[in-house]
């Protein structure tokens, strides 16, 4: 009787406590699944936000860009067709017809200027067209100021089924290196380098201005776009350095999985 009943307490025992285990499994399994959840829907919220911030800052870039050709490009095309034309002697026909056709010439310059602008008034669309043409449309528009002298590389063919939304955060973080090196750098030559292998992409923008100490600027106030550059890249999968000295130039390597 007394077997029986010890049999009885031990099988009540280990049922209790398979039960025990049983519930603290379950319950473990759903704070990490909670968890895991809830990191992720963090991470889409910050992708969402970077998103969303970084469609208005091209945007708000494109316009500036828009802004600027309007003035210094296409009205002075124009300002010279004008002047041009109100100089036209009737008496002298020949000279009559040269300053004609050189209007007409001005004219069309100006056209394929405005055409420009239109595409780049796109914006998404020319991201959408891929990530090295949007890339080589900045490049364009940079070299138009005649300040620098741009090496532009590209090595191995991305994929065509390419991430929309990560590219856009990809070009506008190039756009603010490419911004911070004609704001600060005083560099006269930019070399930009992007390639991609083992579905990894990898960018290197490199220019020959005073540079900078890399670790005194993270810690002000000043190395904000530093910081705002590395934390973009980290919530597309990726990471960024940068290598600098004073007098020496910059180099910042980016490497992303992509897509």
């Amino acid at each position: 009787m007394l077997n029986s009943k010890q049999e009885f307490f031990n099988t009540l025992e280990f049922v209790t406590i398979f039960f025990i285990l049983l519930i603290s499994i379950i319950i473990t399994t759903a704070i990490l699944y909670y968890n895991r959840k809830r990191r992720h829907l963090i991470d889409l919220s910050n992708f969402q936000n970077t998103l969303i911030q970084a469609q208005h800052e091209v945007q708000e870039q494109t316009m500036q860009t828009i802004g600027a050709d309007l003035h210094d490009n296409i009205g002075q095309l124009l300002s010279l067709t004008s002047l041009t034309l109100n100089s036209i002697e009737l008496e002298n026909e020949e000279k009559a017809k040269e300053k004609i056709e050189a209007s007409i010439a001005l004219t069309i310059r100006s056209i394929k200027e405005m055409r420009m602008l239109g595409k780049l008034l796109q914006g998404d669309q020319l991201v959408a067209q891929g990530l090295p043409e949007a890339i080589r449309h900045e490049i364009s528009w940079i070299e138009k100021t005649g300040k620098y002298l741009i090496n532009y590389l590209e090595d191995g063919e991305l994929p065509a089924a390419n991430n929309p939304d990560k590219d856009l955060i990809i070009f506008r973080v190039i756009q603010e290196i490419l911004n911070n090196i004609m704001k600060h750098a005083q560099a006269n030559q930019i070399d930009i380098e992007l390639s991609y292998a083992d579905k990894k992409l990898f960018i290197q923008i490199t220019d020959n201005g005073i540079g900078f100490d890399v670790n005194n600027l993270l810690k002000e106030q000043l190395g904000m776009g530093l910081q705002n550059i590395k934390k973009r890249i980290s919530i597309i999968g990726g990471e960024v350095a940068f290598n600098s000295s004073l007098g020496n130039g910059t180099l910042v390597s980016i490497h992303i999985a992509y897509p």
